[in-house]
């Protein structure tokens, strides 16, 4: 019982007592009061069978004020229960932050309420910083989908869901970092991703990767790759990459480098935009392997794509053709070095390296490619979404690229080795046919360069 009631009592039975002597044998102290007022069923009657109101009145006061003590919790039990509660109701400062920060809201008001009130070069680089494109680029991207994603009845916002996936592909992050971010569940951030990437590398693919077939388009793009090599009707520049792929042990995927991959393809052109991509042979597997398995390799060999700009280098027909590494085959729409190490004669050798210097723009194509888009420098997807992310990424660079956004600090690719690939027999009168082609090409140009 709390020492200020049996203060309070005491004070009473004395003065009871003094109002009336005949009950004073009944409680001689204060704790003699508390015992007989809680175990003796005779202290009340006397007090009520009493000549005097005193005992009423001392009755009446007590049992109030047994009632209150009783009911009221000690002050030290209700401080640590308040204290308690205060703690369990008060938020985590570091989880307030660390997910509110993500929150549709936040998101919401960064998008509409305050991201038209920055200068546009402060509000474009902190949506770099954050989602690896500009506030106009990531509106374009979002405005394409957003009638996909609706069909989806996804409960978030098709610009939050957007805006959540490129900044996993922008940073590399994991579906389990970005559940914490964004309080959602793991499986539910890869469902999401999973989504968007499908429908960036099927619904925007055609309209951003495109191969040049257009009397304009393939005239700029020869024009600027002469400019850059000298050499006539270069209209692109082919090479693979290993994309790092975790939690998978086969061993068709470790490549030449060492670790688990998937094999990427492009063709860039001189404005380093990709205008075919594929992605469809494990990291073990060569570059030529790869081209030939490729819709593209199937489309040239056939004839479904047909490239009208013919040019006349020295009484030869000559098409529009791409240039790659050693490691690809000769071919008539594919032209490659003499040699790897200049040991060609003069015209051979300055031809080798004004087509390297063309095969440089897919070199830095890549390097951009891995370096906007960091998820692919590690791959945390699951295998079966491996290409679409890839792919995705590659369609978000060419945005990038077409857009003129700045160009982040290269992705720097080992060093690419390998030996010249075996002809295949449909191959054959295809390479006599370029071999003969590259040496005109070879002479021609040393003819030039050497009047100047």
């Amino acid at each position: 019982m709390d020492q200020s009631f049996l203060l309070m009592l005491s004070n009473l039975l004395h003065l009871h007592n003094h109002l009336d002597p005949t009950t004073a044998s009944l409680l001689s102290d204060a704790s003699t009061a508390s015992a007989s007022a809680t175990t003796s069923p005779t202290s009340p009657t006397s007090l009520l069978s009493s000549t005097s109101a005193a005992p009423l009145l001392f009755f009446t006061i007590a049992s109030v004020l047994s009632y209150v003590a009783s009911s009221r919790p000690s002050s030290s039990s209700s401080t640590s229960a308040a204290a308690a509660a205060a703690a369990a109701a008060a938020p985590n400062p570091a989880a307030t932050s660390s997910t509110s920060d993500y929150s549709v809201s936040a998101f919401r008001a960064l998008s509409t309420e305050h991201i038209w009130a920055m200068e546009a070069p402060l509000r474009d680089a902190q949506w770099r910083s954050l989602y690896g494109l500009s506030y106009p680029v990531f509106t374009t991207v979002v405005d394409k989908l957003k009638p996909h994603i609706a069909l989806s009845n996804l409960s978030l916002p098709s610009d939050y869901a957007v805006a959540m996936v490129l900044s996993r592909l922008c940073h590399g992050f994991s579906a389990k970092t970005l559940s914490s971010r964004y309080s959602l569940e793991p499986y539910l951030i890869s469902k999401i991703t999973n989504m968007v990437t499908r429908l960036l590398a099927t619904k925007l693919y055609p309209e951003f990767i495109k191969i040049p077939v257009s009397r304009r388009r393939l005239h700029e793009t020869t024009q600027a790759f002469e400019e850059l090599t000298s050499l006539p009707n270069m209209c692109g520049a082919i090479d693979g990459s290993p994309v790092k792929i975790r939690n998978n042990s086969n061993p068709s995927h470790r490549c030449q480098y060492g670790f688990q991959s998937v094999l990427l393809q492009v063709v860039a052109d001189h404005k380093k935009i990709f205008w075919d991509v594929c992605v469809k042979a494990p990291g073990g597997t060569d570059d030529a392997t790869h081209l030939r398995d490729s819709l593209l390799y199937n489309r040239l060999t056939s004839g479904d794509i047909v490239w009208d700009k013919v040019i006349n280098v020295r009484n030869h027909h000559v098409r529009p053709y791409i240039v790659g590494d050693r490691c690809y085959p000769l071919l008539s729409f594919l032209l490659n070095p003499f040699s790897p190490n200049g040991s060609g004669t003069p015209a051979q050798n300055l031809f080798d390296s004004a087509l390297m210097k063309g095969r440089s723009v897919v070199v830095e194509a890549i390097g951009l490619l891995k370096g906007r888009w960091r998820i692919l420098q590690d791959l945390n997807v699951g295998m079966n979404h491996a290409p679409q992310t890839i792919v995705a990424c590659c369609v978000l660079h060419n945005l990038c690229q077409i857009a003129r956004e700045p160009e982040p600090d290269l992705w720097k690719e080992p060093e690419e080795s390998g030996s010249p690939p075996r002809l295949l027999e449909s191959e054959k009168p295809l390479y006599l046919f370029s071999d003969k082609l590259r040496q005109v090409l070879a002479d021609d140009l040393h003819q030039r360069l050497s009047s100047r």
